[in-house]
Order: C-alpha cells, then sequence, then structure tokens
C-alpha cells in the first residue's frame, strides 16, 4: 500500500504543534495584559460626571479636610458620597449663579440625588472596610492617590485583587501614624525627616495606643505620650480620639487622651529613619494580621 503521507508531514506536524502552543502562550498573555489593562480597570480613566468636582481646588486650594465631606470614612465600611447639603452649605453663598452648579441647585430645590459616577467601584462581591483601613493606620493617598492635585478625579491605582494582597503580604511598607492619614503629601521618615513614635499604654482603640510626632522629644524637655486639654466648658473632662488637622496638606493634628486633667504621661520615643523600620513597628503596636492569619475568603469577599 502506498505511503499516504509523505515524509515531510512529520516535521509539518511537529512545527503545527509548536505553532498552537505558542499561539496559546500568545493568546494567554495578551489576555493578562487586557485584565490589567485602563480598558478593564478603568485606571486613570475621568468620567463625565454631573458636576466637574476639583478636589485640586477644595482640597489644596481650600484647605477643605477630607471627612468634611466622606463623614463616614471612620466610622462605616464606605466612605459616602456627600449629599447634596454639604455643596450647598458653601455654595449657598459664593457662585450662587455659576452655570456648572446648576445641577447642585436642582437637586436641592427637587429633593433629587445628583447622579454621580463612581471612580472607585469594587465588585459587588468584594467587601472593603474604609474604617478598619483608616483606623489600622493607611492613608488615604495609599490607595486613592494624591486627589489634592488632581482637577478631575481619576482611579490611580487598579483596585484589583493582586494589587490588594501586595499590601497585605508587607502591609510596613504603606502604615503610617493615624495622625498623618489625611497628610496627602505624606512620605515617610527618611534620614533628614525622622519620625519619633512612643506606645501610650491606653491599649484600647488604635489610634490611642501609639503617638507620633516629627519633632524631636528630646530636644526640648520631655515630651507627653497624650496632651491633655480641659474641655470649652471648663469641667475638668478630657475628649478622646484624634482630632486631625484640617488643612490636608499640613499634617499637624492635636490628640486628646482619656487620662485625667493634669496627669502627665511619660513616653519612651522610638527614632525612625526608614518607612520599613516604621511600618514594622506600627505593624505590631496596630495589631496588624500577618499573610498567614488571613486564611479566611470572607475577609474580603462576602
Amino acid at each position: 500500500m502506498a505511503q499516504v503521507f509523505d515524509r515531510s508531514s512529520n516535521a509539518l506536524a511537529r512545527a503545527s504543534l509548536v505553532l498552537t502552543g505558542l499561539i496559546v502562550i500568545a493568546l494567554g498573555v495578551a489576555l493578562d495584559q487586557l485584565q490589567r489593562s485602563p480598558w478593564v480597570t478603568r485606571q486613570g480613566q475621568r468620567p463625565d460626571q454631573p458636576v466637574p468636582f476639583s478636589h485640586k481646588h477644595h482640597v489644596e486650594g481650600l484647605g477643605l479636610q477630607c471627612q468634611y465631606c466622606h463623614q463616614q470614612v471612620e466610622k462605616a465600611a464606605y466612605s459616602g458620597i456627600p449629599p447634596t447639603k454639604t455643596c450647598i452649605n458653601c455654595h449657598a453663598q459664593i457662585w450662587t449663579n455659576a452655570q456648572l452648579l446648576e445641577p447642585v441647585r436642582q437637586s436641592w430645590a427637587t429633593g433629587a440625588s445628583i447622579q454621580w459616577i463612581r471612580v472607585h467601584d469594587l465588585p459587588d462581591y468584594v467587601y472593603f472596610n474604609h474604617s478598619i483601613h483608616v483606623n489600622k493606620g493607611i492613608g488615604c493617598a495609599s490607595c486613592h492617590g494624591r486627589v489634592d492635585e488632581m482637577p478631575l478625579m481619576y482611579m490611580q491605582n487598579t483596585l484589583q485583587m493582586e494589587w490588594c494582597l501586595n499590601c497585605h503580604r508587607n502591609p510596613a511598607n504603606n502604615l503610617r501614624p493615624v495622625s498623618e492619614i489625611y497628610n496627602l503629601s505624606w512620605a515617610g521618615p527618611s534620614s533628614d525627616k525622622p519620625v519619633w513614635c512612643a506606645s501610650t499604654g491606653q491599649g484600647q482603640t488604635t489610634a490611642q495606643q501609639v503617638t507620633c510626632t516629627t519633632k524631636d522629644p528630646n530636644g526640648s524637655g520631655p515630651e507627653l505620650a497624650q496632651l491633655v486639654e480641659r474641655s470649652p466648658g471648663g469641667n475638668g473632662k478630657t475628649q478622646s480620639g484624634t482630632q486631625l488637622s484640617p488643612n490636608p496638606t499640613q499634617g499637624d493634628s492635636k490628640t486628646y487622651s482619656d487620662v485625667p486633667s493634669g496627669i502627665v504621661m511619660p513616653a519612651s520615643y522610638q527614632k525612625f529613619t526608614s518607612q520599613i523600620a516604621l511600618g514594622k513597628y506600627l505593624t505590631d503596636r496596630y495589631h496588624i494580621r500577618q499573610p498567614n492569619e488571613l486564611s479566611s475568603c470572607e475577609t474580603c469577599h462576602r
């Protein structure tokens, strides 16, 4: 019986298998790059909003604090889109006839919400809690970027799972003192700009467990772990929690203690000249869970 295939068919078959493998690999790489691209993640895109709200003007220019508009960021899972009343607080007095603010005035008159387009919109199956991240030393800029430099808001990071995991695998790179959460220009300690931190011994919420300063506590006498102030009524009671700076580019803050007025709490400060060293210190003090402790999928997925 005559040969059906020529001898060259063997080489052709091998070449076909190699070519098929290369095509599969190229297709996989292309799909991988596609799912990381801005076309899928919307990274860097500036959606058309009903009102061209400028974070740069309001934050850097006017010095508005993040939580003036996003009031629930320290207490709730969602930072929240500000209600129209937040805009009207100022714009009932200024720019009252500006055409670009007509949707705001219309919303205030009718009670209908402004149809803002979410820039940072996670999938429905992802559970992200803003409050726990803010109270554990993750600054706004770590996720949202330098919003004080954005005339129009856009998503700086992909917010994909691998991006979240990179932080959870090594949180020390992003942790900062809670007094610097809203300081968008925070760059971490360095040899030129060290940071001193001490444990307050409060043992309650994260904000009360550590106090940090950018001024040498040994340079002008003893430093207190907390600043104790009397309430405006002069009744000797103290306020608790962290009162953060009204200007996010300054990072100045005051911290109030739960101890009675007049009691001094000495602190032993540690000096940090690198972000990694400070981050490891805060990881321990803030009780940040290690990667091997994040074994449940329900941590992020509900």
